[in-house]
């Protein structure tokens, strides 16, 4: 056996809920740029949980159960009121809320009835929106706000969030973005999720892990990295020549590139658009032509185009939410992939057990301790 460092280019798995083919990205054999300007999030779960698009009905019917569940235990704010919210990290604080919200599922561990797995999935998916809009207004010390029950779910999550109803165009950007980031093959944290699984632990530790792989900056930490470097760059002149000096450096410019797509991330450019109108709607032009600017730069330099990460930045600041919040509102979004593939993983389980190709020393004979030298 020879170990592929990092499983690339190994085929772990089947599945028929999201494929990346030439570049193309799609979900359940619809592309992406078909689904990101025509459909809003609640289509998109239930095409991934469900493996077609809705009826209007079967779409009401969602819409109706992800309000009616979005409200979450007092206890989950109170464990979140007694963090120091000052040093801990949102999506530390959204790993051990979501494992909380099991201890309060009376269905949490029964893992291998469908109508049961159906139902605690509703319930994962609306209630983490309110988690992660109640970690940002209680570090701020505001109330969490209730959901309302006649927005949909992009819409009551800045409701959440800000306490007022957002812009048309701030729910149009936060609905692309959930569709977007929604499922992405078998990245790290789906990968994650389905090994948990397939010891048939229960759902609710599928999606603590897959919070977990999702924290590190490889993966879901990528945006909240990539305004961090906008807002150290300050000014559109100072872009280029902070840029060759990373290069220089042999610093990694986070956003650029991707370990899948060789000709660029087809989701970029719709987040690209958003971010150019709601830059200029809030007078923070900027941070887009910054963006562009490193964008046009690494490509010519390196070849890299930018991947969806890198414009959600700008996309996630225009809606006035702070960098270390990126990272839970792209759990927001890949919750549904995460549950669509658990779901999956349930239906056709085997135990995920590969192996390691050993590199230590060959047999060795024990030696008592008082020999040992």
């Amino acid at each position: 056996m020879t170990a592929t460092k990092g499983l690339e280019g190994v085929i772990a798995t089947q599945s028929s809920i999201s494929s990346i083919i030439d570049d193309q990205l799609t979900y359940v054999g619809y592309k992406i740029d078909d689904l990101a300007e025509n459909s809003s999030f609640e289509e998109v779960i239930y095409l991934l949980w469900n493996q077609k698009l809705p009826t209007a009905s079967e779409l009401t019917q969602l819409k109706q159960d992800l309000a009616e569940n979005m409200e979450v235990p007092e206890a989950v704010f109170d464990h979140l009121r007694s963090y120091d919210l000052k040093k801990v990290h949102p999506m530390a604080a959204l790993r051990t809320a979501v494992s909380l919200l099991g201890l309060y599922d009376e269905e949490a561990d029964v893992v291998e009835d469908e109508a049961v797995n159906k139902r605690k999935a509703i319930r994962l998916q609306a209630k983490i929106s309110t988690i992660v809009a109640a970690f940002s207004r209680i570090r701020q010390g505001k109330d969490p706000v209730q959901p309302k029950k006649d927005l949909g779910f992009a819409e009551n999550f800045l409701y959440m969030m800000n306490g007022k109803e957002a812009e048309p165009i701030e729910v149009e950007a936060i609905n692309k973005a959930l569709v977007l980031h929604a499922d992405h093959e078998l990245n790290a944290s789906t990968f994650t999720a389905r090994v948990c699984v397939a010891t048939l632990s229960d759902m609710y530790s599928g999606v603590v892990a897959a919070i977990g792989a999702l924290k590190g900056p490889l993966h879901g930490g990528a945006n909240e990295r990539v305004m961090a470097m906008l807002e150290e760059i300050g000014e559109e002149e100072n872009a280029i020549p902070y840029i060759k000096k990373a290069l220089e450096n042999k610093e990694k410019i986070m956003g650029m590139g991707h370990r899948v797509y060789r000709s660029g991330d087809p989701r970029a450019k719709h987040l690209k658009k958003m971010s150019n109108e709601l830059t200029k709607l809030k007078g923070e032009e900027k941070w887009y032509n910054m963006s562009v600017k490193i964008e046009d730069y690494i490509k010519a330099e390196k070849g890299l185009p930018a991947n969806v990460d890198f414009y959600s930045a700008s996309v996630y600041h225009s809606l006035g939410i702070d960098g270390d919040l990126f990272t839970p509102i792209f759990a927001v979004s890949r919750i549904s992939g995460w549950i669509a593939h658990i779901l999956e993983q349930y239906a056709n389980n085997r135990l995920i057990r590969p192996r390691a190709e050993y590199t230590g020393p060959d047999t060795q004979e024990y030696v008592a301790i008082e020999n040992r030298k």
